[in-house]
Parts: structure tokens; C-alpha cells; sequence
């Protein structure tokens, strides 16, 4: 009896080792998902902001009715 639960105990034991090397395994691919995000984005904002820029002064260039500013 004292056996059964031994081996109980010890499968246990393997399942909740098992349960923390996934959640180490889950961190490291959120870790490098957002080192992914945070490259693009430091990469695309200077692009992002000279589309909205251009876009600004497209629209106030043609139209004179329009009294707001392009803010950078």
C-alpha cells in the first residue's frame, strides 16, 4: 500500500515538474512576441508618422477653408 502511494506521489511529482517547463516555455515565446512588436514598431513608427504627415498637408495645401495645423 505504501508503494501505490509512492509511485502516486512520484507521478505527481513528474506531472507538476512537466506543468512548470511549459510555463517557462510559454513565457520565452511571449518574450520573444513582444521583442517582435516592439522591433516593428520601432521600425515602421518614422513611416507610419510621414504617411499621417503628408496626409496633413495634403489636405490643408488644397483646401484654404481648413484653419488647423499640422502638428508633428
Amino acid at each position: 500500500m505504501v508503494d501505490y502511494f509512492r509511485i502516486l506521489l512520484n507521478a505527481r511529482m513528474a506531472k507538476m515538474e512537466e506543468r512548470g517547463a511549459s510555463a517557462v516555455e510559454y513565457g520565452l515565446l511571449i518574450a520573444g512576441i513582444a521583442a517582435v512588436i516592439v522591433v516593428a514598431v520601432m521600425a515602421l513608427g518614422p513611416v507610419v508618422k510621414n504617411a499621417f504627415s503628408q496626409t496633413c498637408d495634403a489636405i490643408t495645401s488644397n483646401n484654404s477653408n481648413i484653419t488647423a495645423s499640422c502638428k508633428s
